[in-house]
Formats: C-alpha cells, sequence, structure tokens
C-alpha cells in the first residue's frame, strides 16, 4: 500500500464524521467552544449617543460659551428629558447619556466653574461630535457580528455579551476515549522498574484535546494482549472519536489493527507519507472515529496536533479545523528530502526558523525546547539559510506552553 499524502489523509479524516449537533450553551460556559449559528446582535451598542469623557456636554454651536451649569448625568443613567437649551451644559461623565440637544463634550480639565457658570479655558473640542460615541457606533440591532464556525474565546464572549445574549448556539462537545497501549507502561509517577517507561502521551494528548474543547470520557493504560484490546475498543464504542497511541505499525505487538477489525471497526487508510508519524491509523467503529496514533512521543505528538486535533475541531463546528503554516526564513542550511514530508522541532524567533540539533522520536527535551515545526515538504530540494520555508507554531498545533 503506497503512503498517503499528508493534506489528503487530512481530508480523509475530516470527512469521515460530519459536526456535531448544536445546543445552547450558557455564555459564561462558552470558552472554546465554536458556534454554530451566525451571532446576531439584539440591541444597539452603544445605546444611544454617550459621552467619551468626562466633561460637559454642550452644543458645539454655543462654542465658546460660557454656558449656565443646568444639572448632571452619570453614568448608567436613563437618557435625561427635555432638551438642553442653547446656552447651558450638564455635567457628564464617561458612559453617561448625551442630553438631547447636545451634540460634543468639553473635558473637564478645559473648564473652570464657579458660581453654576462654566467657562472655557483650555482648547475646548475641535468640532462638533468630539468625545462623543454615537449611538450603534459598535453594532446595531440585527447585524450579523460573528459568522458560524469561530472559536469563542474572551473578546467574542464579551462581544456576544454585549450583543444581548445570555447564551450562544455552540456544537456539542466531542466526545474522546484515550487508550494508551503497551506492556512497557506505567501511569505517572508509579514506581517504574528496568523496562518500563512511564506514559507520558497520554498526558499530553489530554492536554491538547481539552485546550480543544473536547470532552474526555475514558483514558487508561491497556497491554498488549489482543483480547484486552479488543475489549477496549469496544467499550469505547459509543465515543465521538477513540484515539489509540502505539501498537500501530506492523511488528508482533502491533495489535490496534487486528484489535479494531477484531472489535467490528473497519480501517479508512493507514501509513502516511510523514516523518515522524509514518504508522498512522484511521478508522471506524460504531459511532467513533478511531486514531490509532505512533506509541513514540515525538510522533504522537506530531501526528496529534496534525490529525487528532483538526478532527477534534471539525467536530466542534470549526470553519477551518487545518493548521495553517506560515513562511519563515531558514537560520541553518537543509538537506534534501525524500519521499516522505519531514516535520522538524525548531524554535521560531524573529521570522527564522532554526531547527533543533536532536529530533530523534522519542526525545521529549528537545521538543519541549522548541515552539514550532519546521516544515520540508515530500522531494524538497536542500535547501540554504535564508530561503523561505513553511512553519507551523505552537499556537496553530495547540502546543502552546513550551511543548
Amino acid at each position: 500500500m503506497s503512503l498517503l499524502p499528508v493534506d489528503e489523509a487530512q481530508a480523509r479524516l475530516l470527512a469521515l464524521a460530519d459536526p456535531l449537533p448544536a445546543q445552547a450553551v450558557p455564555l459564561a460556559d462558552a470558552a472554546g467552544r465554536y458556534l454554530a449559528e451566525p451571532l446576531v446582535a439584539r440591541r444597539d451598542q452603544p445605546w444611544t449617543d454617550l459621552s467619551a469623557m468626562d466633561g460637559y456636554a454642550i452644543r458645539f454651536a454655543d462654542m465658546p460659551g460660557p454656558w449656565r451649569l443646568a444639572g448632571e448625568v452619570p453614568a448608567g443613567a436613563g437618557l435625561p428629558s427635555g432638551t438642553l437649551a442653547p446656552g447651558t451644559t450638564m455635567r457628564i461623565f464617561t458612559g453617561a447619556p448625551m442630553p438631547p440637544g447636545a451634540d460634543s463634550v468639553v473635558l473637564q480639565e478645559d473648564v473652570s466653574a464657579q458660581d453654576g457658570l462654566i467657562r472655557l479655558t483650555g482648547d475646548g473640542p475641535g468640532h462638533a461630535g468630539k468625545h462623543v460615541r454615537p449611538r450603534a457606533s459598535d453594532f446595531a440591532e440585527g447585524a450579523v457580528l460573528l459568522p458560524a464556525g469561530l472559536r469563542l474565546g474572551p473578546p467574542r464572549m464579551a462581544l456576544a455579551a454585549l450583543a444581548g445574549h445570555a447564551e450562544v448556539p455552540a456544537r456539542v462537545r466531542p466526545r474522546v476515549a484515550l487508550l494508551s497501549t503497551g506492556d512497557e507502561l506505567v501511569a505517572p509517577g508509579a514506581p517504574c522498574p528496568p523496562g518500563k517507561l512511564p506514559a507520558s502521551n497520554d498526558i499530553m494528548l489530554r492536554a491538547l484535546l481539552e485546550g480543544a474543547g473536547a470532552q474526555m470520557i475514558a483514558s487508561r493504560i491497556v497491554p498488549d494482549v489482543l483480547p484486552r484490546l479488543v475489549e477496549a475498543l469496544r467499550a469505547c464504542a459509543d465515543a465521538d472519536v477513540i484515539v489509540t497511541t502505539g501498537g500501530a505499525s506492523v511488528g508482533d505487538h502491533d495489535l490496534v489493527r487486528p484489535a479494531l477489525e477484531a472489535a467490528g471497526g473497519t480501517i479508512a487508510f493507514w501509513r502516511i507519507a510523514m516523518r515522524p508519524g509514518k504508522p498512522l491509523i484511521v478508522g471506524r467503529l460504531g459511532k467513533a472515529t478511531v486514531l490509532g496514533l505512533p506509541g513514540n512521543p515525538i510522533s504522537s505528538m506530531v501526528t496529534g496536533a496534525l490529525f487528532l486535533l483538526p478532527l477534534v475541531r471539525h467536530l466542534a463546528g470549526a470553519d477551518d479545523p487545518l493548521p495553517h503554516p506560515q513562511p519563515a526564513r531558514l537560520g541553518a542550511a537543509m538537506p534534501a528530502v525524500g519521499g516522505r514530508a519531514n516535520y522538524i522541532r525548531a524554535t521560531l524567533a524573529d521570522g527564522v526558523v532554526t531547527p533543533l540539533a536532536f529530533q530523534d522520536s522519542a526525545a521529549m527535551q528537545a521538543a519541549a525546547a522548541a515552539n514550532a515545526l519546521l516544515i520540508r515538504p515530500a522531494g524538497a530540494p536542500a535547501a540554504q539559510p535564508g530561503e523561505i520555508a513553511p512553519v507551523l507554531d505552537w499556537a496553530t498545533l495547540g502546543l502552546t506552553g513550551g511543548g
């Protein structure tokens, strides 16, 4: 079987499952969720003309004053009754509604106040409308503020609140089961005698998934025993995604493919034209999409960022779930590439990407020092320092935080 190019494999993976259904989510709980429908404003913002500064509301036609003080408008007040008479002013505060008839604000530091008379001592507003936030200048009722498919973070949640929403339509959180396979694995912190290895992939992938808004419904270590792995897979068949790590190659103890088929699942494709991460398995079991990731930590990290994370984003309703490279200048010479795309741990600073010296697929200390993947496409010729190359930074890959 020939190896699949990465972009083709990503497209085939996302085509296996549709985005999950929509639900109404309280806005306070919506961080990290993807909008299932466009967000439409339910009110004008501001709701009326508001003062942008502390000072005095005036008619610009009355410049340069003086003005007789006719009252005060605090922030949070309703619209003052009546119309501001010529030659009068009202004390006003930031965020307070402009009195009808007033069209400008004189800053408090530009006037003197004595015996109810306000006199200009500074420059004053240079034009009508100065220091005023006009009604609906941010957005108007009925305006589409955000399209469907955008991820909600702090600024967008604040926008939804200002637009009058207590809840938003978002996709159901993908339910993910994570199975780490291998007789050698022990729980982190448990005794680790010779021949054993702390399970690190599940910790890494859990952080990746939870940062993407997934809901973890299972996480366990499964030994390299075919009936045990079949049983574990069947127990997770109601998940949206089943992720296995390890056992994805063709050795005597690589059991993910036969176990998935024995559990009643199907293999959609496997083996990707990439380094690291070639022995990736993609299939279906029940309602779940199954990803069999390689067991080496770097391979698991790279395939998790390039395949698992986009799948979760797709199910969660992202309009553009795939990571997109940015251009950077090479900080070192690079050799020609063979038939598999290379994803090289690197540091990215000031537009220059420099590969790390140690690229072993089990070397997590080097990965923790990186902040980007340098992409060397399949068949790329040798490249010299200063040439442009595609790069995926850690934030794009969901790996923010030093790996």
